[in-house]
Order: C-alpha cells, then sequence, then structure tokens
C-alpha cells in the first residue's frame, strides 16, 4: 500500500504544479480561452525526437527478425502440409490396395475365371494398379501393386496381397475322394 500512496501523492503534486503554472487540464488556463488547438498533447510539446523508423519497433532491436524468420518459417509449413496431404493419399491408395487384393481374392476362391477376377480388383485398386492372380495347392494368391498417388517418380510402390482358400463347387466332388 505504501507504493500506491507514494504514486498518489507524486500524482497530486504533479498536478498541483501544473495549476500554479496557469495550466488548465484540457489544455487552457483557467480563465482564459485555450491557447492550442484540442487534439495536440494536453502537457504541453512532448519533449525527444520525432518518431523515426527505428522507434516504430518500440526500442526492441530484434524488430525485423520476426519477418525473416517469417519468410524462413512459412515455405517450411507449406512443404510440411504438403508432405502431410501426401502422406494420406499414400495411406487411402495403401487401402484401395487392400481392398482389391480382398475382393480379388474372394472372387478367385469361388473359383470365378481368372479374367473376372482381375476385372473385380482392378474396379477397386488405384488408378494404373497391376493386378496378378496364381493358384497353388488349394490356395489363390492376389496380388495388387500400384504406383504411389502424385509422385510418380518415388522409388516404392504401394503393395497388397490376399490369400484365401479355394471353396468347394456344389456338387463337385472334392480331389482325392472316390464316389
Amino acid at each position: 500500500m505504501r507504493g500506491c500512496d507514494r504514486v498518489a501523492r507524486t500524482q497530486a503534486r504533479a498536478a498541483g504544479a501544473r495549476a500554479a503554472r496557469g495550466h488548465h487540464p484540457i489544455g487552457g488556463s483557467d480563465d482564459g480561452p485555450l491557447d492550442r488547438p484540442l487534439d495536440g498533447p494536453l502537457d504541453g510539446p512532448e519533449e525527444g525526437p520525432e518518431e523515426g523508423p527505428e522507434d516504430r519497433t518500440g526500442g526492441r532491436p530484434d524488430g525485423g527478425f520476426v519477418t525473416a524468420e517469417t519468410a524462413v518459417v512459412l515455405p517450411v509449413l507449406v512443404v510440411f502440409a504438403m508432405a502431410l496431404v501426401w502422406g494420406l493419399l499414400v495411406v487411402a491408395a495403401q487401402i484401395q490396395c487392400v481392398d482389391a487384393a480382398r475382393t480379388g481374392a474372394r472372387a478367385a476362391a469361388r473359383q470365378d475365371p481368372v479374367g473376372a477376377v482381375v476385372e473385380v480388383a482392378r474396379e477397386a485398386a488405384p488408378r494404373g494398379a497391376r493386378v496378378t492372380v496364381s493358384r497353388e495347392a488349394g490356395l489363390v494368391r492376389v496380388v495388387v501393386v500400384a504406383d504411389p498417388p502424385a509422385l510418380h517418380g518415388l522409388p516404392f510402390e504401394v503393395r497388397e496381397e490376399a490369400v484365401a482358400s479355394v471353396e468347394q463347387t456344389v456338387g463337385a466332388v472334392p480331389a482325392g475322394v472316390e464316389s
């Protein structure tokens, strides 16, 4: 509280000194008209140099660094955002490959013709994907391989493989069983 009292006393002394010199708080004297326009400073002209370019930063010596840091950070943020979007596209292509391989494996397990299996898998696969179907010992294997979206020059592929057991057809006799 002592600090507040000290500030109040100092302000009261300064106001009394201004009143003794004939200054009114609005900018004129007590008994006369205003001696300057109201849009200027109230207590007389300000002292010190005019505001120049070095004073626009508020006296801080690091005022120009914000512009330089922004010029460096913005391109990095743009590249980072583009990488995130590209990563999402790759994940979406991977999910499409998974779906296409599973769909193809189900069709092949039902013993659909190879052409029909490839067609069904290509419908679910990303554009331009390669589909291969192989049968071996009661199993079918469908492999779907696609290039990554948007950046085709990268040295990797999006690949998925699905394996299913061959289903027996209705009315067919299983291999190795005599009737």
